[in-house]
């Protein structure tokens, strides 16, 4: 792609201000993805009773849709930003209330919203704007502190978090609850306010293992796992150890046929098996890549509702891609996850493209206020010499 620095329009401006390092990294993920959505889904799609391609042709699709939707959206400014995630909050929250009254229970869990026989998850596209709105309000408890926007955010964090409970989604809650807290370190916010917050997060932890019976077998077979069990979890860690350092070979993984998940949750654990090792460290400097550039963006951001919502999206992309590795890897208990771009999901894959379009908007390079200031519509002229002094 290439244009003139004569040209005004609004592609030209967005192309010679966008972090072109991002946009590659993040590409590359993307292509990453549908990769391994070829070596994944097909047998998963056989045990199902599908069409062998199915779910490679619905990741394509997605795919396609959500760079479509990734592009459009980084070509906003950050008010606009702002507007959009005000907008898409309001629909999402409409969307966790009719959830609970009409939602589609699938495993125990009402999350999905079926709209003309599509299943939608209204938490994941209210994540990203969940965090951009955030960001807004804690910049303005600073900034006017006639204003109630401290409060705003507390209460707004309290709703989305109850919803997501009631589900019930707790690795959810986790995920927003973890983001939600760094942002409110990064933003300044008293010790003793953060402290609070923490503590409530234990304590909703703790609830979760006594209220929800899910969450305390998870965390019981984390923590004494048990010699003999097959499931998801421990064939997972087989592949890890079947694949080794260079993998198996493409297509010739043989436990994603045992794995139900394979193209969503587990889908690190088949680029373990077929890559090995070396790819799986691979995909996790991308990701890492991707957080660190954004996180120095953040660093220089003068706007504090600009580097809250950066440092928000970043850590969001970034925590959902660590936990799913942890998850498949072992090192955390089982939670239903998905690893961003790779794994199959529309939802997931259209509501990490929103994320990483506000991310591309927050991150590009602006003007500073003195050159936004209108040029003079006429030149600077020499005062005209009103004294009596006859001309030389």
């Amino acid at each position: 792609m290439k244009f003139s620095r004569a040209d005004r329009s609004r592609l030209a401006e967005w192309w010679f201000t966008v972090d072109h390092v991002l946009l590659y990294a993040i590409l590359v993920i993307v292509a990453a993805g549908l990769v391994l959505s070829i070596a994944a889904s097909p047998a998963v799609a056989l045990k199902k009773g599908l069409a062998q391609y199915y779910f490679v042709e619905r990741h394509v699709f997605f795919s396609a849709a959500g760079l479509a939707i990734m592009l459009a959206v980084s070509l906003l400014g950050p008010a606009s930003v702002r507007r959009l995630a005000v907008v898409v909050l309001a629909i999402a929250m409409a969307g966790l209330v009719a959830v609970y009254f009409m939602g589609e229970e699938i495993n125990g869990a009402r999350r999905w919203l079926s709209i003309q026989g599509h299943s939608i998850q209204p938490s994941e596209f209210a994540k990203p704007a969940f965090v951009v709105v955030s960001a807004w309000l804690l910049a303005e408890s600073r900034r006017r502190p006639d204003m109630p926007a401290w409060t705003l955010a507390m209460a707004l964090f309290v709703i989305f978090a109850g919803l997501l409970v009631v589900q019930p989604d707790v690795g959810q809650t986790m995920l927003v609850t973890l983001v939600w807290m760094t942002m409110l370190f990064v933003s300044g916010v008293a010790l003793t306010g953060a402290a609070i917050v923490a503590v409530a997060g234990a304590v909703g932890l703790y609830a979760a293992y006594i209220y929800f019976p899910h969450v305390a077998q998870r965390i019981d077979r984390f923590i004494n796992p048990q010699t003999g069990d097959f499931s998801q979890g421990d064939r997972a860690i087989r592949s890890f150890i079947e694949g080794g350092f260079l993998g198996r070979g493409p297509g010739e993984g043989t436990i994603k046929t045992s794995l139900p998940d394979a193209h969503t949750d587990y889908i690190f654990a088949v680029v373990a098996e077929e890559y090995g090792a070396l790819a799986c460290l691979v995909l996790l400097l991308l990701f890492a890549f991707v957080v660190l550039r954004a996180l120095r963006h953040a660093e220089s951001e003068p706007d504090v509702a600009t580097r809250l919502g950066i440092v928000g999206l970043a850590l969001m992309f970034g925590f959902q891609a660590l936990i799913n590795m942890g998850v498949n890897t072992g090192l955390l208990p089982a939670k239903g996850m998905t690893l961003p771009f790779l794994s199959a999901g529309g939802s997931s894959m259209l509501a990490i493209s929103l994320t990483l379009g506000m991310l591309l908007a927050l991150t590009r390079r602006r003007p500073d206020a003195d050159r936004l200031k209108k040029p003079r519509l006429t030149p600077n002229l020499p005062s005209l010499s009103t004294s009596n002094e006859p001309r030389k």
